[in-house]
């Protein structure tokens, strides 16, 4: 898999978005500054309207002529001018013929999301009006002050303040992506690439690739560098196990074909010992045959258990009294008559069905079958006479099958391997397959296989099937089951 283009890299990603967040956040202080802009802009020229309409209270007899009005006013930027002084004297300044007025404003009591919305308001005009601004006196808030102003003035000046706020907001955007960037770069986006290449590397070519040399950062990308060293190294180490496993193979599955083969011209000539006259011998045959059967099993088992892989199935609603039936036939069926218990008395096994009738699960009916027949075979071989088969419903709304014997349960070795292929048996010459295969099996319905209990008195498993096995008639025997959390009998 290719790495992406510069176009489409974590590096070009991180720098667009730190302009387009840093331009966001001046936006975001666009507003205020704008808003408090345009007040500035007023309250400056309510402090030269003070000033101006002060002039009227300079002459003799409170008479300004209109030359020097209009000379005021012009100094002042505005049409008409009104200072109302505490004790109510009004000093006004007013052109001979003032516009109408298009919008008043009151700067004494407005708040500041106000302020915003006639700042926008303004730069939105596409005409000049007239307005009149009213407030208190930037020199002595005693005074009230008026005004009569043109307002495009204004907003000239608030278009060149908004283009300084954008040439500055643009600079301050690029260098702090410069900045970001090649931090960014430097601390995560390099560490990152070279995690990615060795990644894409070791997925190539798992075993040819190179060691990838970590880094003595302590921080989270040294932990990944370490970890992805590590991994490396477990599969090439798991690689090389495979190789020699798959070689090991090979060659037990040409030794196992001779073996069979061997073992079958063995059985025949057992068979004929079994006819000898003499006493001695026909006593030792039977253990003899069972030793012979033990063998024949342990290659068929062998063979199986590497061949099948991931077990296919073929999910169907199935009747679940009848299959408990027939896999404990089956189980019966795989004990050869001569076939002996570890006292060295003949195997026998007595099947006890307890599933009630009409409960139906969606399963492989074949490979359901094959986990109950080996755990059968398995009670049968450890020296079990009976085996009980009973189903309860799970707190989950799933279901329980289980499957408990009478034989002298488990020892201690065999448990800690229990499910372990080649390491699990409980018996002298086991594999260990059975229960191994079992699981395998419930596993792959998505349930388990577990130990519920193994004493001197005997040993009970716990299959266990998830809801989605049951099937619809299933759902409606499950409220005549026993219910419990734990699957180990009462």
């Amino acid at each position: 898999m290719p790495l992406p283009p510069v176009t489409r890299s974590l590096s070009a990603k991180l720098l667009v978005l730190t302009v387009l967040f840093v331009l966001l956040a001046e936006v975001l202080i666009y507003t205020p500054s704008i808003a408090r802009y345009r007040l500035t802009y007023l309250e400056e020229r309510l402090a030269a309207a003070h000033l101006a309409a002060l002039s009227v209270e300079a002459t003799p007899d409170m008479m300004v002529a209109m030359e020097l009005q209009n000379e005021l006013l012009a100094h002042v930027g505005a049409h008409a001018v009104e200072l109302i002084r505490p004790d109510s004297r009004v000093y006004m300044l007013s052109r001979s013929m003032p516009p109408t007025v298009d919008a008043v404003f009151d700067l004494r009591a407005t708040m500041a999301p106000r302020l915003a919305a006639d700042a926008f308001m303004a730069l939105a005009q596409s005409r000049d009006r007239v307005i009149r601004v009213i407030g208190p006196s930037p020199k002595d808030p005693a005074f009230q002050v008026e005004m009569v102003i043109d307002e495009r003035p204004m907003i000239r000046a608030m278009v060149d303040f908004s283009g300084r706020i954008l040439a500055l907001s643009v600079a301050i955007s690029l260098i702090a992506a410069v900045l970001v960037f090649v931090s960014l770069t430097r601390l995560l986006v390099r560490p990152m690439r070279r995690l990615t290449e060795g990644l894409v590397a070791i997925r190539r070519d798992p075993d040819g690739t190179p060691p990838f040399q970590p880094s003595a950062r302590t921080d989270e990308i040294g932990v990944a560098e370490r970890e992805l060293a590590d991994m490396q190294a477990t599969i090439r180490s798991a690689l090389r196990q495979r190789e020699r496993l798959a070689a090991l193979g090979t060659a037990v599955a040409k030794i196992n074909h001779d073996l069979r083969a061997i073992l079958s011209t063995a059985a025949l000539l057992s068979e004929r010992l079994a006819e000898s006259a003499d006493p001695e011998v026909r006593r030792v045959t039977p253990r003899l045959m069972a030793s012979i059967d033990r063998a024949v099993e342990l290659c068929g088992q062998t063979m199986t258990y590497t061949r099948d892989g991931l077990l296919p199935l073929a999910r169907a609603e199935v009747p679940l009294r009848p299959l408990v039936e027939e896999a404990g036939a089956a189980a019966l069926a795989v004990l050869r008559p001569d076939a002996l218990r570890p006292d060295g008395e003949r195997a026998e096994l007595r099947w006890d069905n307890r599933v009630p009738e009409g409960l139906t699960v969606r399963a492989d009916a074949a490979q359901l079958s094959r986990a109950l027949v080996n755990l059968g075979r398995n009670a049968a071989q450890a020296g079990a006479g009976a085996v009980t088969v009973t189903a309860r419903e799970r707190a989950d709304g799933g279901l329980v099958l289980l499957v408990a014997d009478d034989g002298p349960g488990l020892p201690p070795r065999a448990r800690e391997n229990l499910f372990q292929p080649f390491a699990g048996s409980a018996r002298a010459g086991g594999i260990g397959l059975g229960l191994a295969i079992a699981r395998e099996v419930l596993r792959a319905h998505g349930g388990d296989l577990r130990l519920a209990e193994s004493t001197a008195a005997g040993t009970v498993f716990a299959l266990e099937l998830p809801p989605e096995a049951m099937a619809g008639a299933g759902m409606a025997r499950l409220g005549e089951l026993p219910t419990s959390d734990s699957p180990i009998p009462d």
